[in-house]
């Protein structure tokens, strides 16, 4: 082939696009069809689907983003803003929320702050550049940078892993100073007086200071005034197991640890097994997360599960739900679209060995 019709082929390559109209025509059905078959093809009647599908899959058709975005003024991407992404709590959520997106034709945009403030209203930005269809932060706490960021933001905002004050449009969590009241309530049953609370970055991680404050709020009123531990950015077992070093040296006698996570709480019984500390006679244990380790280490540990999964799924399921009512061609005059919801999925408190003895 000349070089001359090697240009050529590639400006065909380039310029002859297959179109939404082309798989209509090969589909025999008309564009529109087509068109919320690609947006939602639970939609389309079972006669047509297949045809289209079949149309697609022979032409090759791949459909243009950027100019849809452009004739909305909005992609069809959803950001995310999670503390972590090596945190095995969020990325749960985040696998539920781009399962149920993905269904939908949607993509996610996703950040992490890393616990900085800063950095969450720098990614806040970012992505509304991106004009995104809506927008998911986690938790409630938000310097004022980024409120004011997300107060003008002309698209839906949901927070979730939290629930708290003054939501945006949409609030899908669970109260952690409720975690902490209940925690403080079972090792307070069992008898326990001589108590620390273990957490780490516990200031910039606001979901894990909560659970300090429901603890030590609940165990107040028993009289009881637990011994606090910061690892700071270290959340790891060896963390865990200095917290409980320093703990046994600053209280005498310490009967339970409550860790605000099961990675520390991991650590506190590796340390206590080192020292002939025996789990739970001498020492009840308990963590938060519930991860895959805490049924199968010795003891199993006592801990609080929380609904990571559902929160993505409840997050996503109540997104796609306003985005619907927002498409809609008409709206009642008594809509409530406008309202804020609240959506608290709860926790569980998974009681096992690791604090089943009582003290006397």
């Amino acid at each position: 082939m000349s070089q001359n019709n090697k240009t050529a082929a590639r400006s065909r390559r380039g310029t002859n696009r297959v179109t939404m109209e082309d798989v209509a025509a090969r589909a025999k059905v008309s564009a529109s069809s087509v068109s919320l078959y690609l947006r939602n093809p639970e939609a389309v009647s079972p006669r047509l689907s297949p045809r289209i599908k079949r149309a697609i899959d022979t032409l090759g058709y791949v459909p243009n983003k950027l100019a849809g975005s452009l004739a909305a003024a909005r992609t069809r991407a959803i950001g995310v803003i999670v503390p972590s992404l090596g945190n095995a709590f969020f990325t749960e959520t985040v696998a539920a929320l781009q399962k149920e997106f993905d269904r939908h034709d949607y993509q996610l945009l996703l950040g992490a702050t890393e616990y900085d403030l800063e950095r969450e209203t720098e990614l806040v930005r970012t992505f509304l550049s991106w004009s995104p269809t809506a927008l998911v932060v986690t938790g409630c706490h938000h310097n004022e940078a980024t409120r004011t960021l997300l107060r003008m933001a002309d698209t839906p905002v949901a927070e979730m892993w939290e629930i708290g004050e003054e939501p945006f449009h949409l609030q899908v969590g669970f109260s952690h100073v409720a975690v902490g009241e209940v925690m403080a309530a079972h090792l307070h049953q069992q008898g326990a007086t001589r108590i620390a609370f273990v957490g780490a970055r516990m200031d910039a991680d606001r979901r894990a200071g909560q659970r300090r404050d429901g603890f030590c709020q609940a165990l107040a009123r028993h009289g009881i005034k637990p011994l606090v531990i910061d690892t700071g950015n270290d959340v790891s077992p060896a963390a865990g197991g200095l917290a409980l070093r320093q703990a046994l040296k600053q209280q005498p006698g310490l009967q339970a640890v409550a860790c605000a996570n099961d990675v520390l709480a991991l650590g506190v019984l590796f340390e206590a097994q080192h020292r002939g500390l025996a789990v739970p006679r001498q020492l009840a244990v308990t963590g938060f997360g519930n991860l895959p380790y805490s049924q199968v280490c010795v003891p199993p540990l006592t801990t609080v599960q929380p609904h990571a999964a559902e929160i993505g799924l409840r997050v996503a399921q109540e997104l796609l739900a306003q985005l619907q009512r927002d498409e809609a061609p008409e709206q009642e005059e008594d809509s409530d679209d406008g309202a804020t919801k609240v959506v608290d999925v709860g926790f569980e408190l998974i009681l096992r060995q690791s604090s089943s003895h009582r003290f006397k």
